[in-house]
């Protein structure tokens, strides 16, 4: 088995101020060319998550889902795409050049990336964010390096975590 493919870390977080701080540690190791697949319920958390990577990255935008446009570019850092496919089917895939832009050299971040198909997630972290049981506020966040890539993110987020609060 590819060790690449197996890392995976669990982290519960209590408020949504918690899980923005996830998102705003996770964005410190983001390179360009990266992908962020979020998976979720309806309100589970992935724009809340997606708007403190989108901070962290310098977008000085608010960021707001991309429900009815399915596509937000924004430009900090590094360029972010914000994508949501929760309105589409599958055969609109082709219809929004969602190759060009996984290819592109942006932080890309898909909410709804069940829809993607598995060949255009192989390398990327893997978000899903789950209520957790008894706090409606808590929630489970598990994420899951699929490929070099998603592994090389997973484990800049464990040395920002390890190199503990900033002056």
């Amino acid at each position: 088995m590819d060790p690449c493919v197996s890392k995976e870390t669990v982290r519960i977080t209590r408020s949504a101020e918690d899980t923005r701080s996830l998102g705003r540690s996770l964005a410190a190791g983001l390179c360009a060319g990266d992908l962020i697949c979020l998976f979720g319920e309806l309100g589970a958390g992935k724009t809340t998550f997606i708007q403190r990577v989108a901070q962290g990255l310098g977008v000085p935008d608010w960021v707001t889902s991309p429900s009815f446009t399915i596509l937000h570019e924004h430009q900090g850092r590094l360029r972010f795409c914000h994508l949501d496919l929760y309105r589409l089917g599958e055969g609109d895939l082709d219809d929004i050049g969602l190759e060009e832009v996984l290819s592109s050299e942006a932080v890309v971040a898909v909410e709804w990336a069940e829809r993607l198909p598995a060949a255009l997630r192989s390398d990327a972290l893997e978000v899903v964010i789950a209520f957790d049981q008894g706090d409606e506020e808590a929630r489970r966040i598990r994420l899951r390096a699929s490929g070099p890539g998603g592994k090389r993110i997973l484990e800049a987020l464990s040395e920002e975590k390890n190199a503990g609060p900033r002056p």
